[in-house]
């Protein structure tokens, strides 16, 4: 496995995360943001603030109580991942192993689960999967977020064919803006009211 840490300048324009999830949002935002270089300006959220306090402090903690619920056999913490195939990377709280030799992607959410498994979660996990599956020559067929406002209630997500498919495509999206391609706007003006690229968009 390639060292991340040491090669950072080889990763610095693969895609995260948080630009997919940004991308899903609004196409153009990324067109703006990465084609373009110009950069929006956001104020640091509360939410935000507490998240990156919550992955503070459960570096220092035990979560062996995971393994017996979730029959993990042994766990990877805090992981860079990154598809040289796909050009995406991440950070992954933790990588479980069964003992089956799959593998699967968990991660903590400063956030109280309320039957709703949102999009900008499920995009993350799947991402995180095709980097596991990459790295280590396994199979990545389920997922699991930690809800820590719900008392650190554990929900599965199934990693399927389908879903892959449809982010397989939406990478190659991405590639294609930031490459100079100008994508078309969201299907959903109320996304474009507190934009901060509204002033510059083209309809």
């Amino acid at each position: 496995m390639k060292s991340y840490q040491n090669s950072f300048n080889e990763f610095q324009y693969y895609i995260t995360p948080s630009d997919m999830i940004e991308f899903l949002y609004c196409k153009r935002f990324i067109y703006y943001m990465k084609c373009l270089g110009i950069k929006q300006y956001e104020d640091k959220r509360y939410k935000v603030e507490k998240g990156r306090e919550l992955h503070r402090k459960k570096e220092n903690e035990n979560k062996d109580y995971l393994r017996k619920k979730l029959g993990v056999v042994d766990k990877k913490i805090n992981i860079d991942l990154y598809s040289d195939k796909y050009k995406i990377k991440g950070k992954v709280d933790e990588v479980l192993i069964f003992d089956d030799n799959t593998m699967a992607p968990l991660d903590y959410k400063f956030a109280e689960f309320n039957d709703i498994l949102y999009s900008t979660y499920k995009t993350q996990m799947l991402m995180y999967s095709l980097m596991i599956e990459e790295l280590y020559n396994c199979k990545v067929n389920k997922a699991y977020l930690v809800y820590t406002r719900s008392r650190n209630m554990v929900k599965e997500i199934e990693i399927n064919k389908k879903d892959l498919d449809k982010l397989k495509k939406d990478i190659s999206e991405y590639t294609k803006v930031i490459e100079g391609y100008y994508p078309k706007g969201s299907k959903s003006k109320a996304r474009c009211l507190d934009c901060c690229y509204r002033n510059i968009c083209i309809k």
